[in-house]
C-alpha cells in the first residue's frame, strides 16, 4: 500500500515507491519534474558564469584587479566624525570600520530613544484626554504619511538654521544649541567616558542579577528578609561600579562648554548632521512604535482591566503591572521589525552628509574602483548588524515567554 505524506505526519511528499534510504530522501526533497529543474538550474548557473566572466573582463580592461587587497592600502581621505581616531594614512579597512561604528552608534541610540518615546506616545494615544489622544494621532498620521528622506531634509535644514554661537540657545545649564551643533558638558579626560559607561552597565547588570536572585530565593517580598536583600543588592550595585572607577584612576572632572570668540571651547560637540539624522530616525520610528504599543495594549482582554480595577489599582499601576507585561507578547515581535527598519534607514545619512558606512563605502568605491567588493562588504555588514539585532530581540522574546506568557 502506498504511504502518503499525510499518513506519515510530514508535509514533504513521501519517497517514490521502490526507493528507500538516502536515495529516497533525496528524491523526496528534489520533488517531481527532474528534467525541468535541472534545466533551470543549469540556465541560472550559465547566466551567473557569463555575468562573472564579463565583469572580470571589464575590470581587467580598466586595470582593476578583483579582490580585497585594497583594504590594506591607505585610504587618503578624512572622516569628519568618528568614534575612533582616523587619519588619511590609515587603511581602507580602518575607514570602513569607522563608518560601521558610526552606523551602529546611530542605530543603538536611535532604537533606545525611539522605544522610550514610542511607548510614551502609544500609552498617550489611549489616554482619556481627547486633546492629548488627538495630538498623538495627528503626529502619527503626519509622520507615517511623509517620506523619511523628506523628514531628514527638514531636520537638517532646522539644525542648520539655528543661530550662531554668540546667539546660541541655552535650554539647560551647560547645554547650547547653535548652527555648529549641540554643545554638551563632557569629561576632561576622554577615557573617563568609557569607564563611566562600563560602571553604569555593571551597576545595571548587578541590579538585574540581584533582583532575579531575590525572586529565585523567595526574598522579593516586603518583609525584613526582603528589605535586607534589597539593601544588599543596592549596596553592591553602587559599591562595585564605584570601586571600578576608583581602581581605574581616571579623573571624573567635567568641563562645561564656554563661548570663546566665534565658537565654543571645551565640552563635547554633537554635529548638526548627526543630530538631524538621530532626531529624524527617532521621530519616524517612534510613530511606528506608538502604533505597535497601542495595538498591543488593545489586544489585552478588557477583563484584565476590570479585574485590576476591582483590586483597587490605579490606572498607572494597571498599565505598568498588568497590561504592558501581557501586551509584550504582541509588541516585541513587531518592535524587532521597527529596530531593523531604523538600522537600515540609517543608510539615508549619506543624503545629509553624515559619514556612516554607506558614505565611506561610496568614497572607497569611487577611489579604488572596487565597486563589487565594497558593495559586498556593505551588504555583509548590514546583514551582520541586522542579524545581531534580530537575535537579541528573539532572545528577549523567549525570556518573556518563559515567564508564563502564552
Amino acid at each position: 500500500m502506498r504511504t502518503t505524506a499525510h499518513e506519515t505526519g510530514s508535509d514533504r511528499p513521501a519517497a517514490p515507491p521502490g526507493r528507500s534510504g538516502a536515495a529516497g530522501a533525496v528524491a523526496s526533497w528534489w520533488g517531481g519534474r527532474t528534467g525541468l529543474q535541472l534545466g533551470l538550474l543549469a540556465g541560472v548557473a550559465l547566466a551567473v558564469l557569463l555575468l562573472g566572466t564579463n565583469t572580470v573582463g571589464n575590470m581587467a580592461r580598466f586595470g582593476i584587479t578583483p579582490g580585497f587587497d585594497f583594504l590594506a592600502r591607505p585610504a587618503n581621505f578624512e572622516i569628519g566624525e568618528s568614534l575612533l581616531d582616523h587619519r588619511p594614512q590609515d587603511s581602507y579597512a580602518h575607514a570602513l570600520l569607522v563608518g560601521l561604528l558610526n552606523t551602529v552608534k546611530v542605530a543603538v541610540l536611535g532604537c533606545a530613544i525611539a522605544t522610550a518615546l514610542g511607548v510614551a506616545l502609544g500609552v498617550a494615544r489611549l489616554s482619556g484626554n481627547p486633546l492629548l489622544s488627538a495630538l498623538v494621532q495627528g503626529y502619527v498620521e503626519l509622520i507615517r504619511s511623509t517620506p523619511l528622506l523628506l523628514q531628514l531634509f527638514f531636520w537638517s535644514a532646522t539644525f542648520q538654521a539655528l543661530p550662531a554661537p554668540r546667539q546660541a540657545f541655552n535650554p539647560l545649564p551647560g547645554v547650547f544649541l547653535c548652527n555648529r551643533g549641540i554643545q554638551l558638558p563632557a569629561f576632561v579626560d576622554g577615557r573617563a567616558a568609557g569607564w563611566a559607561l562600563g560602571a553604569l552597565l555593571l551597576a545595571v547588570a548587578l541590579a538585574l542579577g540581584g533582583a532575579a536572585l531575590r525572586r529565585r530565593l523567595g526574598l522579593a517580598g516586603t518583609g525584613a528578609g526582603g528589605r535586607m536583600a534589597g539593601l544588599a543588592v543596592a549596596a553592591l550595585a553602587v559599591a562595585a561600579p564605584a570601586g571600578l572607577l576608583w581602581a581605574a584612576g581616571v579623573p571624573l572632572a567635567v568641563e562645561v562648554p564656554k563661548l570663546a570668540g566665534f565658537n565654543f571651547a571645551g565640552g563635547a560637540t554633537v554635529s548638526p548632521e548627526f543630530s538631524a539624522l538621530l532626531v529624524g530616525l527617532v521621530v519616524n520610528a517612534a510613530a511606528m512604535i506608538a502604533e505597535i504599543v497601542r495595538g498591543g495594549i488593545q489586544s489585552v482582554p478588557s477583563g484584565q482591566w476590570e479585574a485590576a480595577r476591582a483590586l483597587g489599582l490605579t490606572r498607572g499601576r494597571i498599565m505598568r503591572l498588568v497590561v504592558l507585561p501581557q501586551a509584550l507578547r504582541v509588541i516585541v515581535p513587531l518592535m524587532t521589525s521597527s529596530y531593523l527598519n531604523l538600522t537600515k534607514n540609517s543608510s539615508l545619512a549619506v543624503a545629509i552628509g553624515f559619514p556612516d558606512l554607506v558614505s565611506v563605502i561610496n568614497t572607497s568605491a569611487n577611489q579604488t574602483g572596487q565597486v563589487l567588493e565594497t558593495m559586498a562588504i556593505m551588504m555583509g555588514a548590514y546583514l551582520a548588524v541586522n542579524l545581531a539585532v534580530s537575535a537579541g530581540m528573539n532572545l528577549y522574546n523567549r525570556r518573556i515567554a518563559l515567564r508564563g506568557m502564552p
